[in-house]
Order: C-alpha cells, then sequence, then structure tokens
C-alpha cells in the first residue's frame, strides 16, 4: 500500500518521536467535554467509536463515566497501538489501520477529536464516514487567528511538531462540515484559554487580555488572538 507523506509520519515513528507522550496528558478534558455535549442533549450512545484514538485514553475516560457502553478505537499509527496494551483489562476493542476500510460496524456516535486537521483529503474521509454513525463529535484546535498569521511560526510549528496540515476559525470548521453535508447540532467553544491541560507560562500570561477581549466580543477576540477549541455535534444529512 502506497503512504503518502501526510500519513507517512503516523506510521514510521516520526509523530511518536516529536510527541512523546502523545499529548495523554489531554484525553480526560477531551473526554469530559464529550460526556458534557451527550448528556446536554440526552445522547445515549451504546456504541461509540473513536477514529484516529492516538493512545486510547479518551475511550478509557469514557468507558469509566459509561461502563455499559461498548467502545472501539481506531488508529493508524502502530506506534499509538503500542500504548494500547496498557488498555486490556477496559474492555475496549482496538484496531490498528484505516477505519474507511476496515470498519464494518454501524455505530451510535463517531467520535473525531483533534483529526480532521491532520487528514490530506478531509472531504472525501468526511463523505465516507458520515454514513457510519447516528451522531458525531467533533473537536477542532482552532490554530488560524490573525495573531498566528502574523507571526506565522505558531502554524510551521503545529504543521512541523503535531502534523496539523489544515488550519481553521470557527467559523471554517462549521463550513467544512456543512459543506461535507453534516448537520450541525450545536456547537460551543471549550474556554481552553483557561481551562485546557498543560499549558504553558506563555499561555498563561496571554490568557488576561485573551480573556478582556473575549468578553467584548468572543468571536472576534478568538480570531484576533487564538487560544481556542471547538467541539461540534452533528449528524449525517440523510
Amino acid at each position: 500500500m502506497m503512504v503518502n507523506n501526510v500519513e507517512k509520519r503516523y506510521r514510521d515513528g516520526t509523530y511518536l518521536t516529536n510527541n512523546p507522550d502523545w499529548d495523554r496528558q489531554d484525553c480526560l478534558w477531551k473526554a469530559k467535554l464529550v460526556k458534557n455535549v451527550l448528556e446536554e442533549f440526552k445522547i445515549e450512545p451504546k456504541s461509540v467509536c473513536e477514529v484516529g484514538c492516538g493512545t486510547g485514553d479518551v475511550l478509557v475516560h469514557l468507558k469509566q463515566f459509561y461502563p455499559h457502553y461498548e467502545f472501539t478505537g481506531y488508529d493508524i499509527s502502530p506506534q499509538a497501538a503500542e500504548f494500547w496494551n496498557e488498555h486490556k483489562a477496559a474492555g475496549i476493542h482496538f484496531h490498528c489501520g484505516d477505519f474507511i476500510e476496515l470498519n464494518k460496524q454501524y455505530y451510535d456516535c463517531i467520535l473525531l477529536i483533534d483529526v480532521i486537521e491532520h487528514l490530506s483529503n478531509p472531504f472525501k474521509f468526511l463523505d465516507a464516514i458520515q454514513e457510519r454513525a447516528n451522531y458525531f463529535v467533533f473537536h477542532f484546535p482552532l490554530d488560524l487567528s490573525a495573531s498566528t498569521v502574523l507571526r506565522e511560526k505558531p502554524l510551521l510549528n503545529a504543521r512541523l511538531k503535531v502534523g496539523h496540515i489544515h488550519y481553521f476559525t470557527k467559523g471554517l470548521a462549521l463550513a467544512v462540515l456543512r459543506d461535507a453535508g453534516f448537520n450541525i447540532m450545536h456547537y460551543r467553544y471549550t474556554n481552553a484559554y483557561l481551562k485546557g491541560p498543560g499549558r504553558s507560562l506563555k499561555t498563561r500570561i496571554a490568557a488576561l487580555p485573551r480573556r478582556l477581549v473575549y468578553f467584548i466580543d468572543k468571536d472576534f477576540g478568538v480570531r484576533l488572538l487564538g487560544g481556542e477549541t471547538l467541539v461540534v455535534l452533528a449528524k449525517p444529512s440523510f
């Protein structure tokens, strides 16, 4: 199978070298974001699949919240799969490979947590995946802002270190999903600039001006200064 340069970093160990902990410290926070959205809309998905599950820790935390639900994870990285040995007792089904090619199951809910920005062809992927579940929960880092465009280095660092090849504002993220045929049920900022785990000293210092500008106009402030992420609940259009 031919592997393009975008996917290669997840298969040959480059991503693990650049991110030895695979951002595991973020996983409980992300699991709570999913839990809050599902509970707010009274969605009780008995079968949940995370595509691009990485170390599997988001699913492990969700399994603790919902012990009677069935959880499945897919990731193309054999290095990510090595972390799954830690979760054998959790009763989660993990698969290493391409979800679109391998999966035959229909799920109540599919999670795409920090995935779309990594894909070489997000529209092809979104078109194929939306027939696989009733509900979808997306999480987007909002890398694109006036500040990051002017400095450029943060965007290039995100590309080099964590493999972000697409950059989003709130409006662009929602537009991509709508263009791909999803019906947006709900979206919200996550207050990552205040509550996100692993915030650097620079991020904590930047929280004060962000807080002031966000208070005046949150959308404008995020487009100006960045620092946020977006969680989206959606359904397929058919």
